[in-house]
């Protein structure tokens, strides 16, 4: 509410006491009719803005027997600041103007004679007296509707405002991601896989120890740096907490929550580097993901051991019972898991099984978990 303005209460008042006084000048005590047509007129002025129509048929009859007005022409500037109905607003002011003009004498009221030029300006009189109400509450009502509208433009403006703020900040830190992504992890994978090859190749046991925590601590940089990656890309379209990354102990709970029917039979020391818990994570995940996706109602086992000094990850699904739905894809999961193989030595392969389902394998040496 505007503070300039006075409270509704306030304004009705002080346009029924108005009206009362308009009552008092001009009915007289002794006519009770048009007396009681006239404060019926001014009483009903506090329904004006709940019931605007009804007030103006209650206040017209004490525009007919009496001249007090103002409670006729209050009400019909409130009927014309809430309604758009413009010709019930013309059909008001001209039934006010008749009223009016119009001497009440029962049971043969005296309508104003036209050809008389003095009744004529009477009623012109009148009727402009009529429209004025009418035009000032159509202005009033033009007025409110445009303060609405600049206040819808003015949040839609601020809206758009904090989209585009939201927008580059997006964009920078997709930049960012970008960044660090081609460049520093570029450049960490390159520190980790030189680090492994002087630590296979070396003679110096220091060295060779030197080499192995160089491409430890590689390997763990690297890895969170595609976690952080992950924030940055993410944090431009909703809120990402850094929640803790998943480990071995967590397979158990993404098998049963897949939705797929799935074997999962997993023997490995718990106290892998998280590294290679998390290479082992998201081979799995990747793997249960594209058996829901492409080969629907197909069952999936998931071997998870070590071989000859190899550690293998195999999930195996069998041949779907449904077609698949043709749904879209980066084909981003397969090459991510190939990178994050390198880094640790071993290698991913996928193909086709004869028994018309899919396989896919990750192979780690066991140096990369030494």
């Amino acid at each position: 509410m505007n503070p300039r303005r006075p409270p509704a209460v306030l304004l009705d008042a002080v346009l029924v006491a108005v009206a009362l006084l308009d009552v008092k000048v001009h009915v007289h005590m002794h006519d009770p009719e048009a007396m009681a047509c006239a404060l019926l007129a001014a009483v009903a002025l506090v329904l004006r803005r709940r019931l605007p129509l009804l007030t103006f048929l209650l206040a017209l009859p004490a525009t007919l027997v009496t001249d007090a007005v103002f409670a006729t022409l209050a009400a019909l500037y409130t009927l014309a600041s809430l309604t758009r109905h413009r010709v019930l607003l013309a059909g008001c002011a001209l039934v006010f103007t008749v009223s009016d003009t119009t001497v009440w004498s029962w049971p043969s009221p005296e309508p104003a004679d036209l050809t008389d030029p003095g009744e004529l300006v009477k009623v012109t009189y009148s009727l402009a007296t009529a429209t004025a109400p009418v035009f000032l509450g159509q202005l009033v009502q033009a007025r409110r509707e445009l303060a609405a509208r600049l206040a819808e433009i003015s949040q839609a403006r601020e809206s758009e405002r904090q989209l585009l703020a939201q927008s580059v900040l997006a964009k920078e830190r997709a930049q960012l991601a970008r960044e660090m992504h081609d460049v520093v992890s570029h450049q960490v994978s390159l520190i980790a896989v030189r680090a492994g090859a002087l630590q296979v190749g070396g003679r110096d046991p220091e060295a060779k120890q030197a080499a192995a925590d160089i491409r430890r601590l590689a390997v763990q940089t690297l890895d969170e740096l595609r976690h952080m990656v992950g924030v940055l890309r993410a944090a431009g379209s909703r809120p990402t907490e850094l929640t803790p990354q998943p480990s071995l102990a967590d397979l158990p709970h993404l098998v049963d929550g897949s939705g797929i029917e799935a074997e999962l039979r997993a023997d490995l020391p718990e106290d892998l580097p998280p590294a290679v818990q998390r290479a082992v994570y998201r081979t799995v995940q990747e793997a249960l993901t594209n058996v829901r996706k492409h080969a629907p109602g197909a069952r999936a086992a998931i071997r998870i051991g070590q071989t000859d000094g190899t550690m293998q990850v195999v999930v195996t699904n069998s041949a779907p019972d449904r077609p698949a739905l043709p749904l879209p894809g980066a084909h981003h999961g397969l090459a991510g898991l190939r990178q994050r193989a390198e880094v640790l030595g071993g290698s991913v392969t996928a193909r086709p099984t004869d028994e018309g389902g899919y396989e896919l394998r990750l192979e780690l040496p066991a140096s990369s978990f030494s």
